[in-house]
């Protein structure tokens, strides 16, 4: 069986940390503004491209929106849905993990347990 060994280090490399090409909140910030206008700008040429009136009726409601302004509500209202769902699956599983350990209810934020004259009394479970 062969052994396996590590690559050499080329120990004048610079580490990730002295690194001054590494990424930094600024570079992660400017890369979402650039990759915001690209959706921006493919989004007015999506609108030019769709100008023409579609029909739409919603229970009561009835219209002749722009096809482009018709899908983009729609889309809208398919992300609002979606992030509802997911906000509140998040919610269901941080209430589900408070409940299964009490113990943190008494701890501090670096995650110190507070004395017992400090504690007071839990909360009820609903």
């Amino acid at each position: 069986m062969a052994e396996q060994r590590e690559p050499a280090r080329d120990e004048t490399a610079p580490s990730r940390r002295d690194d001054p090409l590494r990424g930094s909140r600024t570079s992660r910030a400017w890369l979402a503004i650039v990759a915001l206008v690209v959706v921006l700008l493919l989004l007015i040429v999506f609108i030019a491209q769709n100008t023409q009136g579609v029909e739409v009726s919603f229970l009561a409601w009835e219209g002749t929106p722009p096809l482009a302004v018709a899908l983009l509500i729609a889309a809208a209202a398919g992300l609002v849905v979606a992030v509802s769902a997911g906000a509140l699956r998040i919610w269901q599983l941080r209430r589900r993990v408070r409940r299964t350990t009490p113990s943190r209810a008494f701890k501090d934020h670096r995650g110190v347990s507070a004395p017992r004259e400090q504690r007071g009394r839990p909360r009820a479970r609903r």
